[in-house]
This record gives structure tokens, C-alpha cells and sequence, in this order.
């Protein structure tokens, strides 16, 4: 899943917040009986000493403690994350901005809009997507995934994530925060720039895709790269994924050749063996 911590220890992995249909955010964020902030405090003080000691019987198990930092953090959640999702607290004019009324536009900037309240209060790392299956007024898109009809599908969405991450731009440098907060949008693949067969679509292609980055550090108005006339393969100053990891870790104070994780018997770095920093793109 998107969400989890990979080979990094549990601790890390994410919370989950629901956007689309009737169902709360976060499930069971409200707890089902009122009860006083002592015997929470209590309760919860009481929670920690039994799973400390069970954790004390199992020394470097990063599931079991990454366990109770779960819990410790649903804790927390129930206190802060109701004022932080409530959509309602934003103006008029800040929904009309985001669309959030538009029937397809709506569910990304719903995205984008909480992303912005979640920086505003704190949270470190944010992932939204784009592309997500739709019931907007019109039928479920097949995504950007277009083996199909590249005009239609991509037409379709790039409205979309075109509204929510520029309006996510600028409501954060509105707010100063886009100088301290680095926004990535990418993908994992292209598309290939012939038809897939008989259909309007294309099939994957690893050989050249684009990714933009912004905010904290990023020389804006600037690329880096460029592909052949066809668009097919990268033709210049190719960069790779690992580069994108390593200069994202160094806009957030990491030497991505230093910072390693025992994983399976053996250190292991987030870019691997690979990586150069994109000097060119940096302020």
C-alpha cells in the first residue's frame, strides 16, 4: 500500500484520512462515550506502562513499538485532528477557490484544501493523489493509467489536478508557507507517445516522464532535462528517480549518503546505491 513505511521502521508509516463519500475521516476518531479528561489521562497513562513492559520482554521489535506509538497517537489525534479536517471553519471564497462545489473538480481540491490545513497545524509529510477512481457528474475515468483515450482521460484530469495544485500554491504562499514547505507532484511512469494497438491510448513508459517540483529551496521557473523529439526516451541531462530522493532529502536537511536503515541484515539507503542532488534546479 501507498501509505506504509516500506523497509523504514513502522513507526513511520501514515494515517489515512478518508475523503469521498459519508464515511468520517479517520475511523473511530470520536470516541463512542463521553468520559472526563482525567480518566482519559488515566487510561491512557495506565495503557502505556502495560505495553512498555510487554515491549521490555521483546526488545527491538519495531512492529510492537510502533504499536504504541499508534496509540499514543490516536490519542492525540482525538484531541487536534476533529478542528483540523473540519472544512467548514474556511470562507466562502476559499471553497470557491479550491471548487469544492465542482462535481469533479471538487474531491482534489477537497484534497489539496485539508493538505493545507494539515502544514498550517504542523504535519510534516502530506500525500494526496490525483486520478483516483470519480463519481463526479460523469462516468468513473479509467485515471491517468490511459491505455484507452489519452485525449479524453488526460483532458479530463488535467483540469482537475491543474485547479487543486495551483490553487494549493498559491494558498500557501498566501499564508507563508510555501518558502518552509516542499511540494512534489510526480508519477511513477509516462506514456508511451504512439497508440497502445487499436486503441486512442498509450502504454506505459519508464523512458521519459515529467515531475515538478516547488516551494522550499526550488529555483522556480526553471527545468532540468529534456527527452527526444518523440517524447519517448530522455535525451539530456537525464535524471532519475533516486535523484529526485536524493534532492528532496537535502531540501529537508538529510545527506542522502549518510541516512541508512538496517533493513534484512544490511544498511540500506533510501536512494539505494544511486542518486546526485539537482544542484540545477536549487535556489
Amino acid at each position: 500500500m501507498n501509505w506504509n513505511a516500506g523497509f523504514l521502521p513502522a513507526v513511520h508509516q501514515g494515517t489515512v484520512l478518508e475523503t469521498a463519500g459519508d464515511r468520517p475521516p479517520i475511523a473511530n476518531l470520536f470516541p463512542r462515550q463521553e468520559s472526563s479528561e482525567t480518566l482519559e489521562r488515566e487510561g491512557r497513562a495506565f495503557l502505556k506502562m502495560l505495553n512498555l513492559q510487554h515491549l521490555s520482554e521483546h526488545p527491538g521489535d519495531s512492529q510492537l513499538e510502533a504499536r504504541i506509538a499508534g496509540y499514543e497517537l490516536a490519542a492525540r489525534l482525538q484531541m487536534s485532528a476533529p478542528e483540523a479536517i473540519d472544512l467548514k471553519q474556511e470562507s466562502e471564497e476559499k471553497n470557491r477557490r479550491f471548487a469544492l462545489d465542482d462535481a469533479d473538480i471538487g474531491p482534489f481540491g477537497h484534497q489539496c484544501l485539508l493538505a493545507r490545513r494539515l502544514v498550517e497545524r504542523g504535519v510534516r509529510f502530506v500525500q494526496i493523489f490525483c486520478g483516483a477512481e470519480n463519481t463526479g457528474s460523469k462516468k468513473i475515468r479509467p485515471n491517468w493509467d490511459s491505455h484507452e483515450d489519452i485525449v479524453r482521460d488526460h483532458g479530463y484530469w488535467g483540469r482537475i489536478l491543474d485547479t487543486g495544485a495551483s490553487t494549493l500554491l498559491g494558498d500557501l504562499k498566501q499564508r507563508g508557507l510555501l518558502d518552509s514547505t516542499l511540494v512534489i507532484c510526480t508519477s511513477e511512469f509516462g506514456r508511451q507517445p504512439f497508440m497502445q494497438g487499436k486503441q486512442k491510448g498509450g502504454d506505459h513508459n519508464p523512458g521519459v516522464f515529467t515531475a515538478w517540483m516547488a516551494g522550499a529551496g526550488i529555483r522556480g521557473g526553471t527545468s532540468c532535462g529534456s527527452s527526444d523529439p518523440l517524447g519517448f526516451q530522455a535525451d539530456g541531462n537525464p535524471t532519475y528517480s533516486y535523484d529526485l530522493h536524493a534532492t528532496a532529502l537535502h531540501l529537508l536537511g538529510l545527506d542522502h549518503e549518510k541516512l541508512s536503515i538496517y533493513h534484512d541484515g544490511i544498511q540500506r539507503r533510501l536512494t539505494d546505491v544511486h542518486g546526485e542532488v539537482i544542484r540545477d534546479i536549487l535556489v
